[in-house]
């Protein structure tokens, strides 16, 4: 292919969503003649609906062979992005030039057949990416050895679980002959060996075969590591864009994104309440300058409500990483952090662990509480927050410290 042109162009792209108003959809004949005549006997009303624009003056190119990441919080327009880059959906302005066959894997089981098996599928997805019969046959077998699904690949795909679909779909994406592979977050779906296989997939499709991809994910990591250029989408606007460590620092400095690891947990399930019930309502974990890195104090507060009280309580939690190994736990008997609770006490407590030495990744916190040997309070993945990769020293620290209790300081207030 022609290299004097970038292999993705967009130029003042935008995309219009009406909120609050009727649902258009397609009119027969009929319909327009009957709408006709109802019309003059119609009561004038408000119209409340509103213009909410998803995307909007966004532009930008992606050179052949290029992996770029596209970053931003839920909701900021990376999916509707890759979604019209796939031409599942139009935009409403601007103008989108792709020089090349198009794969994509937005979302899990898009563009196949629940009543087909996953044989005819591949064939299916194929001859719509306009590969000829030869062309699917020839990497048939590839695809399905790389899905590890070889003894359902002959059942219905509706029969299959969702990481299967994802397996199977992924496999077809990356293995077809298109210039530009489009990839969303649905590889979250996969469990982490796929996942970390998936990846490297991509990183041969760009190295090796000069494939263009555009790879949307919540992972920094994953992002880090396969791109070389970003996009950093915000309320759908580029927010930041260009060399992908600096687009990755834009996002995390931004003050928004220390609002992902507060919540409230009142009403999560537990997996221990026996009797004193030490009810957390809020958590916290308190960010340098907006950023964790590995060798950052890590700060957490917790706001709770015993409802019943107790003597001796000891609060703890635990990081895990995604992948459920726990990284270090820390307790309040530890650092001689006992307390009692009056009924209907409402409190907080801050911990703050000085040398957390996490690696880069993400991980989640658990939250329990007990009094001698029982368990009184258990509460799983209570949120999830993110090491930064950069500047950090070591990618080794964290393996010193796994399963292990670092010093941690404790307060009540």
């Amino acid at each position: 292919m022609s290299s004097d042109h970038p292999a993705i162009r967009v130029r003042n792209l935008g995309k219009k969503y009406r909120l609050g108003g009727p649902t258009e959809k397609y009119s027969t004949l009929r319909d327009t003649i009957v709408n006709s005549i109802r019309s003059p006997f119609r009561h004038w009303r408000s119209d409340e609906s509103s213009d909410f624009w998803a995307l909007k003056d966004v532009s930008f190119d992606v050179e052949q062979g290029e992996v770029v990441g596209i970053i931003g919080r839920n909701g900021a327009g990376k999916s509707t992005l890759l979604k019209i880059l796939s031409r599942i959906t139009t935009p409403t302005e601007g103008t989108v030039e792709l020089y090349g066959r198009v794969g994509s894997l937005l979302e899990v089981g898009t563009g196949f057949h629940p009543e087909l098996t996953g044989r005819e599928n591949i064939f299916l997805s194929g001859s719509i990416l306009g590969m000829k019969r030869r062309e699917i046959e020839a990497k048939l077998d590839e695809i399905i050895k790389f899905s590890e699904i070889e003894k359902f690949v002959d059942t219905p795909v509706k029969r299959y679980s969702s990481g299967m679909y994802v397996r199977l779909a992924f496999a077809v994406a990356a293995h077809m002959d298109t210039e530009i592979l489009l990839v969303d977050e649905v590889l979250a779906v996969g469990d982490a060996q796929f996942q970390k296989k998936c990846l490297g997939k991509m990183g041969d499709v760009a190295a090796k075969e000069g494939r263009t991809v555009l790879f949307v994910s919540h992972s920094m990591i994953a992002v880090q590591n396969l791109c070389e250029n970003g996009l950093l989408l915000e309320n759908g606007r580029i927010f930041g864009q260009g060399q992908i460590s600096g687009v990755i620092e834009k996002y995390l400095r931004n003050p928004d994104f220390e609002d992902i690891t507060a919540r409230d947990i009142s009403a999560f399930p537990r997996r221990k309440d026996e009797g004193i019930r030490f009810k957390y309502t809020f958590v916290s974990i308190t960010m340098k300058n907006g950023i964790l890195h590995m060798w950052d104090p890590l700060s957490i507060t917790l706001k709770f409500l015993s409802q019943n009280g107790g003597t001796g309580i000891c609060p703890g939690f635990g990081i895990y990483s995604l992948d459920g190994v726990c990284v270090f736990t820390c307790e309040g008997e530890d650092s001689g952090f006992i307390i009692d609770l009056k009924p209907a006490e409402v409190g907080q407590i801050i911990v703050t662990v000085p040398h957390p030495s996490l690696a880069p990744g993400r991980y989640f916190l658990r939250l329990g509480a007990r009094s001698n040997q029982q368990m009184l309070d258990w509460v799983d993945n209570v949120l999830q927050f993110e090491i930064s990769p950069l500047q950090s020293k070591s990618i080794w620290a964290s393996r010193r410290t796994l399963g292990m209790r670092p010093q941690s300081e404790w307060s009540y207030g």
